[in-house]
C-alpha cells in the first residue's frame, strides 16, 4: 500500500485516459515539451491599455479552471503562478469562427485540470475583465484525474499536506500563505546583505551534533565507513567562520531534530543563524527589531497584525519591551525570593500552578517550565526577555554583575519564542568547561575540532537564531507549522 489516496474518480479517470487515447491515435501531442509564453496571467492583465482593444499580443500558458460553453464560444479561466492574486485566474475568450472547426471541436473536448498554451489580443469584457482573445492554442498536459469540487476545495487537512500540489490549486488562502513565504525569506536576505553580512552554506551531515540540546538523525556514509548526523543546529560552524576572518556571516538552512511533531515542532525545519563580530546580544536587539519591522512595512504593508488566538493586535512599530527572566518568574509566582527557595519548594509552587514536574529534574527546569507553560503564551506583544540562567545555554557568556544569568534574549511575540539570541562565549577555556559540563558521561559529543578552532581566537559577537517557520506562522496568522512548510512530515498511511 501506499500514501497516495484511494481513487474514487475511477469513472472519471478512465474517460481521460480515453480522451488521452484518442488525441494518440489522431497523432497529437497531449504532453508538450514546451511553450514559450510572454506574460503571467497578472502581468498580461497589467499590459492593457485601455483603449487598445486587440491590440496587445500575449501568449500565455496555465491550468484550465473554470469554463463557460456558449455554443460556438467559450469563456475560460487559466490559473498560473500569478493566479492566485486578487484578480483570480485569467479569462480567455475562445470563438469558434476564430480559431476554426477542427480546432473549436477539439477544445470542447478539454477537461478542467488540463494544461494549455494560448495566444491572441487584450480585450475588455462589458464587466470590466481583461480578457485574451485567443487566435490560437494547444494542450500542453492532459489532465488524467480530476480537480477537487470547487465549492468543497480541499477541506481535509490530512489531504491538504499529503497533496500540497492540489492544495495550492483550490485553496487561494494556502496558496498567499505559502507564496507570502518565499517573499520574506527574500526579504531577509536582502536586508542582511544590505548590512554586509555575507550569507554561506555549512555542513547538512556533521560528524559531532553540536550547537544544541536535541536527539540528532544519524546515517552513514559508507565510502568512509563514518556514521553521520544530520544537524541539529547551524551555530559551530558558523562561529568557525568568525575564526576564519568573516564578520558578518549568516546562513538560512533546514536543521533535523528526532523528536516530538506538534503545532510548533516539524523534523525538520528552517533555521536563520546570523553571527556579527564585534556586537554582542544587544546588537542582535536592534538587528532583530529593525528586520521585523522592516519585513512588516515591506511585505506586509502594516506593522500591526491582528493574533487569532488572543484577539489582540500585535504592533511591531516603536521600542519593544524588555524585562528579565527573573523578573518574569517572580511575578508569576508571586514569590519574591523564589530562586532562594529549596527544590522541594519549588516543585511544590509549580504543581499548586497545575503544573506537571518530574522530581528528577533539576531546579532550573522547574523553573523554565513555569516560563514556558505560564509565562511564555501570554507574551503576545514583542518582548525581549533577557538574562536567562546559565544552565540553558553553554554557548553564551555570562553576565559580569550577576553570574547565574547569561547576557541573552529570547524574542517572544504571539506568545511563542521567535528568535533567541546570545553575547556569544569566545573564551576557549570556559566554553571548554561548559561543553564538557553539559555532555557529563557522553564525552564524544563535544565537538573537539571547533574548541580547538576557539583556541585561535574568536572575536566577541552576537549571534541570533531566527526560527523561519515559526516566523511565518506568526507573520500568516497560520494554526499550525504544518500550514508553512510545502510539504511537512507526516504518519504514514500504510496499514498493511
Amino acid at each position: 500500500m501506499s500514501d497516495l489516496p484511494v481513487d474514487i474518480s475511477h469513472d472519471q479517470h478512465a474517460v481521460r485516459l480515453a480522451k488521452l487515447a484518442e488525441l494518440r491515435a489522431a497523432g497529437a501531442d497531449p504532453f508538450r515539451a514546451s511553450f514559450a509564453t510572454t506574460h503571467f496571467s497578472g502581468d498580461a492583465r497589467r499590459a492593457y491599455v485601455d483603449g487598445q482593444e486587440n491590440t496587445v499580443q500575449v501568449r500565455v500558458a496555465g491550468r484550465l479552471v473554470v469554463i463557460r460553453d456558449m455554443g460556438k464560444s467559450q469563456f475560460v479561466k487559466i490559473f498560473d503562478q500569478q493566479g492566485g492574486d486578487q484578480a483570480g485566474p485569467l479569462q480567455l475568450y475562445v470563438k469558434k469562427d476564430v480559431i476554426g472547426d477542427d480546432a473549436y471541436a477539439a477544445f470542447k473536448k478539454l477537461d478542467l485540470g488540463d494544461i494549455l498554451g494560448a495566444e491572441g489580443t487584450l480585450f475588455k469584457t462589458k464587466t470590466g475583465e481583461v480578457t485574451v482573445r485567443v487566435e490560437r492554442y494547444v494542450l500542453l498536459a492532459k489532465s488524467l484525474r480530476p480537480l477537487p469540487e470547487k465549492w468543497h476545495g480541499l477541506s481535509d487537512p490530512e489531504q491538504v499536506y499529503r497533496q500540497r500540489y492540489l492544495d495550492l490549486i483550490v485553496n487561494a488562502e494556502s496558496r498567499t500563505r505559502l507564496l507570502l513565504r518565499s517573499r520574506v525569506v527574500s526579504h531577509v536576505r536582502r536586508f542582511l546583505e544590505s548590512r554586509q553580512f555575507v550569507e554561506v552554506e555549512t555542513p547538512v551531515l556533521q560528524s559531532v551534533a553540536g550547537g544544541a540540546a536535541a536527539r540528532p538523525f544519524t546515517t552513514h556514509h559508507n565510502a568512509l565507513g563514518m556514521d553521520f548526523f544530520l544537524r541539529i543546529s547551524l551555530e559551530l560552524y558558523l562561529k568557525r567562520l568568525l575564526v576564519g576572518g568573516i564578520d558578518r556571516v549568516f546562513e538560512i538552512g533546514r536543521n533535523f531534530r528526532n523528536e516530538g511533531i506538534s503545532r510548533r515542532h516539524n523534523p525538520e525545519f528552517t533555521m536563520l543563524e546570523v553571527y556579527q563580530a564585534y556586537s554582542d546580544f544587544r546588537g542582535m536587539m536592534a538587528l532583530v527589531r529593525d528586520l521585523l519591522q522592516s519585513l512588516c512595512r515591506e511585505i506586509l504593508g502594516t506593522t500591526r497584525i491582528r493574533h487569532a488566538a488572543s484577539g489582540q493586535d500585535i504592533e511591531f512599530d516603536g521600542e519593544w519591551r524588555e524585562v528579565p527572566y527573573k523578573q518574569l518568574i517572580r511575578e508569576a509566582t508571586g514569590d519574591a525570593e523564589w530562586f532562594n527557595r529549596s527544590k522541594a519548594e519549588k516543585i511544590a509552587a509549580a504543581e499548586a500552578m497545575g503544573l506537571k514536574v518530574d522530581p528528577k529534574w533539576e531546579e532550573f527546569e522547574i523553573t523554565n517550565e513555569i516560563f514556558s507553560k505560564r509565562i511564555e503564551p501570554t507574551l503576545i506583544q514583542p518582548t525581549f526577555v533577557t538574562h536567562l540562567p546559565k544552565e540553558l545555554c553553554p554557548l553564551a557568556k555570562l553576565n559580569p554583575t550577576d553570574p547565574s544569568v547569561l547576557d541573552v534574549f529570547e524574542l517572544t511575540i504571539g506568545g511563542m519564542e521567535i528568535a533567541p539570541a546570545y553575547s556569544e562565549q569566545n573564551d576557549p577555556i570556559e566554553q571548554r568547561r561548559m561543553f564538557e559540563a553539559q555532555a557529563g558521561e557522553e564525552q564524544q559529543n563535544v565537538d573537539q575540532d571547533f574548541l580547538f578552532a576557539l583556541e585561535h581566537g574568536m572575536p566577541p559577537a552576537g549571534g541570533m537564531g531566527i526560527g523561519i517557520d515559526r516566523l511565518c506562522i506568526l507573520l500568516t496568522g497560520a494554526e499550525s507549522i504544518r500550514d508553512v512548510i510545502l510539504f511537512p512530515q507526516l504518519r504514514s498511511t500504510d496499514k498493511s
